[in-house]
């Protein structure tokens, strides 16, 4: 006999089912405290369990964050833990008894179920600190890429609104540019200071000469273009001076950010291999080896094709026979490959010929990409197998030896 047990993973507590693996008798069903003590006490029944009715599987249906605690104890513990996707919860619960009635007991039954009807769910593992320090980075980085962009299209806007001549002249994405946006965002504050005021402190704060003097040009031409002051102006001024500060915060903190994944790819035993592949930069190897995590999980370059999107999906009913584009999998790893593909077209000779190929075979840009993406997997999962870094050359090169 076997016993299944079901943890519906939640913010303040959790939900646990234990069922009979043979019958689906609930043995167990219980709320769990998100605190050690509670969680101590639930690996302490989840033993007794094991040791009544036989062997033990635990599944959670969320991975990280509010699950940390409990997936660290439970793996510490030496409870086999696996992993039943939320998505895949809530379709059979809306096709069992109830539909659409959810609850906490209710969820950690059906996870036990879905335990019950197969055997092949992601067993969960303990990462290694390496591939997890570099998950959090990538994930730090993101969202402050995400917030600079969100941040540089307000100060885009909101110079618009009262000095459209300036936004015309300034790039928003040059630190050099954003130096000048600290003090002077009116055609007052330009027209009083100068020419030689702007350069002055431009030069101050560290902007090249050959830079400063264009820029303080353009700026007093179109500060002498406009005496109009326009209403709300001061707040807005106040507001654009804001959005350029912050934004120069915000990329000295990436540009630590993207020295701290450096270190962690040097120490990273798969990093070397993944950015010989062209296309493959370090921030593109990072975010790939912190979103594929253990790539030993992965069976086969179809699997990681799977993983990430790229893998035609049989449709098949009757007559009716054929391949479409995958609607699933990770997001994050179908964006790594598809813009390392863009890359490797204008930088590999070898790329670039396979994407002119399929231009040829009249398949559009996007659909040539996600052929090359498709096929770059399977030179990624070979040099993973084989150790050995991304030779241009390969096949010239074996073939000469033989």
């Amino acid at each position: 006999m076997a016993v299944k047990a079901g943890i519906d993973v939640a913010k303040e507590f959790h939900w646990v089912a234990i069922v009979a693996a043979e019958t689906g008798k609930v043995l167990l069903s219980r709320r769990v405290d998100n605190d050690p003590d509670s969680i101590d006490a639930l690996i302490a029944q989840l033993r007794q369990a094991e040791a009544e009715h036989g062997e033990l599987t635990a599944a959670i249906d969320l991975m990280g964050g509010v699950a940390s605690l409990l997936t660290a104890m439970l793996l510490e513990a030496g409870v086999r833990l696996v992993h039943v996707p939320g998505l895949v919860v809530n379709r059979a619960r809306r096709a069992s008894k109830g539909g659409e009635a959810k609850s906490d007991p209710r969820d950690a039954a059906t996870i036990a179920d879905q335990l019950r009807l197969r055997d092949d769910w992601r067993i969960v593992t303990a990462e290694d600190d390496i591939t997890l320090d570099l998950r959090m980075l990538v994930s730090r980085r993101r969202e402050l890429v995400i917030d600079q962009t969100r941040r540089l299209n307000r100060l885009r806007e909101t110079l618009a609104g009262f000095f459209p001549g300036l936004e015309r002249v300034v790039d928003v994405t040059n630190l050099s540019d954003l130096r000048l946006l600290v003090r002077f965002v009116t055609p007052e504050e330009v027209r009083e200071a100068g020419r030689d005021g702007l350069i002055d402190h431009m030069l101050a704060a560290g902007v090249r000469r050959s830079y400063a003097e264009p820029l303080a040009g353009k700026a007093i031409a179109a500060a002498q273009a406009q005496h109009v002051i326009v209403p709300g102006q001061k707040r807005m001024a106040e507001f654009a001076r804001e959005f350029a500060t912050d934004a120069i915060a915000a990329r000295h903190r990436i540009g630590e950010l993207e020295n701290q994944i450096a270190d962690g790819l040097d120490r990273h035993p798969d990093a070397a291999l993944v950015r010989s592949l062209p296309g493959m930069g370090a921030t593109l190897t990072a975010e790939f080896l912190a979103e594929a995590g253990n790539l030993d999980r992965f069976a086969s370059a179809d699997q990681l094709a799977s993983a990430a999107g790229l893998a035609p999906v049989l449709q098949q009913s009757g007559k009716m026979n054929y391949l479409r584009r995958a609607t699933a999998g990770s997001k994050h790893l179908k964006f790594i490959f598809y813009q390392s593909a863009f890359c490797a077209i204008r930088t590999d000779p070898l790329s670039k010929a396979f994407y002119q190929r399929k231009r040829a075979e009249g398949k559009r840009h996007h659909q040539a990409l996600i052929a090359l993406a498709r096929r770059r997997i399977n030179v990624l999962y070979a040099l993973l197998r084989t150790r050995q870094p991304y030779q241009a050359d390969y096949r010239h090169t074996t073939a000469t030896a033989a």
